[in-house]
């Protein structure tokens, strides 16, 4: 009885225990696979933000490069162009605060001082040397449209900065009813510069040459500018029409 059990003793002291064959190497594998994924996180790391860095670049460069936009769509020619409508951003702005540059049209004093520039007008060219009514009617003519065309129609903008600019590629006349057609200001300032004509002319006894004068300056200065075909319609002559703006 007693040498069996020794023989299993001597037989289990002889077995070796060791270890699980791959415990070290997963150990060693899994380490190194863990070390090799951190450093293609950091290579990937550092990648992405290379490309961010070049990207900014990039961008910042194309923005230096590139003209500022006016929100003017070219047409067929360079010289015509067309003002393209507000995005919603620049709408928020103008409808945030009245346009004090154009609410003052509607009101019924203002149609009254375009009689009384008519009349100074008048008589300020009756005072002249030499004068007579029909050049001073045809330079009454002539001075206040050509005024009225330079506020109206030429200058941009507004002189007050309530809108945050919303209104820097716009002229007076567009400015004006928020740009609805035909309202009862815009109808007054069309009918004006048509009745003036009739009034140069008559004094003018409808001579040729000063009928021709004064129609062409009326029609092309003061009425067409005016009509729906030519609403936000620019026309740039080098060296003649420059850029201005109120701002």
């Amino acid at each position: 009885m007693t040498e069996p059990l020794q023989t299993t003793t001597s037989a289990g002291a002889d077995l070796d225990l060791k270890p699980f064959p791959s415990y070290h190497n997963n150990t060693t594998a899994t380490a190194s696979t863990t070390a090799s994924s951190s450093t293609t996180s950091d290579d990937n790391t550092m990648n992405e933000r290379e490309s961010r860095t070049r990207t900014r670049t990039n961008s910042l460069k194309i923005l230096q490069n590139e003209p500022y936009k006016d929100h003017r769509r070219r047409r067929s020619s360079s010289i015509i162009s067309h003002v393209e409508p507000e995005t919603f951003e620049d709408e928020n702005d103008q409808k945030a605060v009245p346009n004090m540059n154009a609410t003052w049209v509607d009101q019924r004093g203002a149609w009254l001082i375009h009689f009384v520039i008519i009349a100074l007008l008048k008589v300020f060219y009756n005072l002249l040397p030499g004068s007579t009514p029909v050049w001073s009617w045809t330079l009454t003519n002539t001075t206040y449209i050509v005024g009225f065309y330079v506020m109206f129609h030429l200058i941009k903008g507004t002189p007050f900065d309530f809108n945050g600019g919303a209104f820097d590629n716009l002229t007076m006349w567009e400015q004006i009813d928020d740009e609805t057609l035909y309202t009862p200001t815009r109808k007054f300032l069309i009918i004006l510069p048509i009745a003036l004509l009739l009034v140069s002319n008559h004094y003018a006894h409808f001579t040729y040459k000063l009928f021709i004068f004064n129609s062409l300056v009326i029609l092309l200065i003061g009425v067409v500018p005016k009509l729906p075909l030519t609403h936000r319609l620019r026309i740039s002559i080098p060296g003649i029409t420059g850029r201005a703006q109120i701002s």
